[in-house]
């Protein structure tokens, strides 16, 4: 999976931080927002916390990953096999992912890009 590049402004860590504090979800809309979020995720004490900045994120999401920061996610309906499935499967996991597309396929909906997309909780 190829880096990519982020920006995590210190308000959007604030709230993102709040957010956890206070038990609410935290959406990521699209993949690149859950690599950041999950790649820029730091332990204190007894709780996970965003950490502000900029960089590249490399992080390779797959099953078994244990999300630490996001706990929904909005995302296009990615193509067969690619690494971003994984990412999703990773989150929803496999079975249920593959039920999701097999609806998707069955219903003649969009993958790839400016295809339809689906929001998972």
């Amino acid at each position: 999976m190829d880096e990519e590049f982020f920006s995590i402004p210190g308000s959007t860590a604030e709230t993102v931080n709040r957010a956890l504090a206070e038990k609410r979800r935290v959406f990521a809309c699209g993949t690149t927002v859950v690599r950041t979020l999950e790649g820029n995720a730091r332990r204190k004490k007894n709780c996970w916390l965003l950490k502000k900045g900029t960089g590249f994120t490399k992080i390779y999401i797959k099953p078994p990953y244990k999300f630490k920061i996001v706990t929904a996610l909005i995302t296009n309906f990615h193509i067969p096999e690619s690494s971003l499935l994984v990412l999703v499967s990773a989150f929803a996991g496999r079975t249920f992912i593959l039920k999701a597309y097999g609806e998707a396929i069955r219903r003649k909906w969009r993958f790839f890009s400016f295809g339809d997309s689906m929001l998972i909780l």
